[in-house]
């Protein structure tokens, strides 16, 4: 990770730490990087998505005027899922696209990250090209007073990316219930557009954002009330998304909670039964349950792992040839319908290979039986340094001889938030509560 950005854009507290000047900076920087190369004759254009979030228009404003100013003009989109701004920036032939948005972060953060015009997030070395920018100002290209970029808006954008999506995907999806989580979130308009018309009977819950509620108690990180409304109803299936709608988490009509793992595992037993799994290979991150790679074994699928972060995914992905791959907190790539995570897109195949199977989601889902895992996110003042601290290794070492070659320990930093995760799989639930809550001891006292 780099000096601003993280694993996914910047992130930070909405006007603490990601204030409206630093989102000018940001823009300046990310526009000059971005479209420097463009020389067709015609002034670039970038994109500018956001989430629900109150501080979304105020960051917009900021992160568009940076734009701006180094001649770049400026399309916005409104309120859109991520991979909105991915699929309009190929659509539109756009330079460059921007999104503010935390993703499943609560209200008060914000964050902004970028695409190039091909729709893929960025590398490392351009976003270290960016930060460089950021803190060089006299290497910023500032337009004269002819040259100034605009801004428009586009209307319908939403709508094109529905379009979009159901160019690729049109399931005839009647006979099924299904309810839709939209977090409060950037999936409130599109998720209900999206299905509305394919056949199903939808009950669509917490699309009523205030700027404040975006993913409070609800969405993919917190599914408790779509279990809840799944059994009330007694429908097939319940779909949830996070915050910018870049993941998607599943529930089944019993009420099981079947998170990415899962829907990976469905998915690349129903692409290689059509003879579409290229590569007949899934790629995953390390945080994936090992009981995904066991399920993916027993049908003749290899597996290749990846740091955590979805942009790592793809990267592998597009290095191996590869067409799906995702991680376990529902980010789901498919790359035949998009260049980055989509929820939507996640949710059109879901729901297709449902309906055509003729069978309970749960019945699909026994394709993989998940291990024991426990994780456990705490909170640090200090990220770095952890991996040189001989008590916190010791500490892990001890957990690793406990589990006696039976499992595995993951601990890693949190890209978006002040966290480290401390990871542990096993046969045994009480034997993985007691690893890592003997492990979180020991970071917390040195790291907290």
């Amino acid at each position: 990770m780099g000096k601003y950005f993280g694993t996914d854009g910047v992130r930070g507290r909405a006007n603490s730490r990601l204030t409206p000047h630093f989102a000018f900076l940001l823009g300046r920087a990310a526009a000059q990087t971005l479209v420097e190369n463009a020389a067709d004759g015609k002034k670039p254009v970038m994109l500018i998505g956001k989430d629900t979030r109150s501080s979304g228009d105020m960051l917009e404003a900021a992160l568009a005027a940076g734009i701006c100013s180094v001649g770049v003009d400026v399309l916005s989109l409104g309120v859109i899922p991520t991979p909105g701004v991915a699929m309009l920036c190929r659509e539109l032939h756009a330079a460059a696209g921007a999104v503010i948005s935390a993703s499943h972060n609560p209200y008060y953060d914000n964050g902004i990250k970028f695409f190039a015009g091909s729709g893929y997030k960025l590398p490392d070395a351009v976003e270290d090209r960016i930060e460089a920018l950021i803190d060089d100002e006299s290497q910023i290209m500032l337009a004269e007073p002819h040259q100034l970029g605009q801004v428009r808006r586009l209307e319908g954008a939403v709508e094109f990316y529905r379009d979009c999506l159901l160019r690729t995907q049109k399931p005839d999806l009647s006979g099924l219930k299904v309810v839709i989580d939209c977090a409060n979130g950037a999936a409130y308009q599109l998720a209900p557009l999206l299905l509305q018309d394919l056949g199903a009977e939808l009950i669509v819950m917490t699309n009523e954002p205030d700027g404040c509620n975006i993913n409070l108690a609800c969405g993919s990180t917190h599914p408790e009330k779509l279990v809840a409304k799944v059994l009330e109803v007694g429908a097939d299936i319940g779909l949830a998304f996070d915050g910018d709608a870049d993941r998607l988490l599943t529930v089944d009509e019993q009420g099981n909670i079947l998170d990415g793992d899962f829907v990976l595992a469905m998915a690349a037993a129903e692409l290689k039964k059509q003879g579409r799994l290229k590569e007949n290979l899934l790629i995953v991150t390390q945080m994936s349950n090992m009981g995904l790679r066991q399920a993916m074994e027993a049908i003749g699928v290899e597996v290749a792992e990846t740091k955590v972060g979805d942009r790592y995914v793809l990267e592998k992905m597009l290095e191996s040839g590869a067409v799906i791959g995702g991680e376990q907190s529902g980010h789901l790539i498919f790359r035949e319908y998009n260049t980055t995570g989509d929820g939507a897109a996640a949710a059109l195949f879901v729901l297709d290979m449902l309906k055509k199977s003729g069978k309970k989601y749960s019945e699909l889902a026994k394709v993989m039986t998940r291990l024991p895992q426990h994780l456990l996110n705490v909170p640090v003042q200090r990220k770095e340094g952890w991996q040189d601290d001989a008590e916190i290794m010791a500490a892990i070492e001890a957990g690793r001889a406990e589990l006696n070659g039976c499992g595995r320990i993951v601990v890693r930093t949190s890209g978006t938030e002040s966290l480290l995760r401390v990871m542990a799989e096993g046969p045994e639930m009480a034997q993985l509560e007691k690893i890592v809550a003997d492990i979180a001891a020991v970071i917390k006292r040195k790291q907290g």
